[in-house]
């Protein structure tokens, strides 16, 4: 016997109310797992300037994912990572690229900036020659 509809919706409206946030977080881990999103962090969490503007224990928060900031395609990532500490919060800026699908991600910029607006740059490559330039 069919069920009336307005069972059916309701079935239909909690299953996707919990389906949802599922998806959301396991793309949220995705993100967590890439080889661009962790060089990027192991940039953040090496440069002691950085470190000690934001203030420990360090924080990393969750990918506004439809931000315009954050893009992924076949041969660039951009990503905006929001983080925190116990003196400031920002967003780590990250740009990588590969060469074609299935090659290693290489990290070409990485900037933390804080909410005050300071800028610190923790990881670039010179665009003249490749080089790496660390401050």
């Amino acid at each position: 016997m069919p069920e009336p509809l307005g069972k059916m919706f309701l079935y239909t409206s909690v299953l996707m109310a919990g389906t949802c946030p599922l998806f959301y977080y396991l793309v949220q881990k995705g993100f967590a797992r890439t080889s661009f999103y962790q060089m990027a962090l192991e940039q953040l969490h090496s440069h002691p300037e950085a470190l000690e503007a934001l203030g420990t224990p360090l924080h990393v928060h969750y990918l506004q994912l439809p931000s315009k900031h954050n893009f992924v395609d076949i041969t660039v990532a951009w990503l905006k990572i929001p983080v925190s500490g116990s003196k400031s919060e920002g967003h780590v800026y990250t740009r990588s690229t590969r060469v074609a699908p299935f090659q290693r991600w290489q990290l070409q910029e990485v900037v933390l900036e804080l909410k005050d607006g300071q800028k610190i740059p923790l990881f670039m490559v010179s665009e003249k020659n490749g080089d790496i330039v660390n401050e």
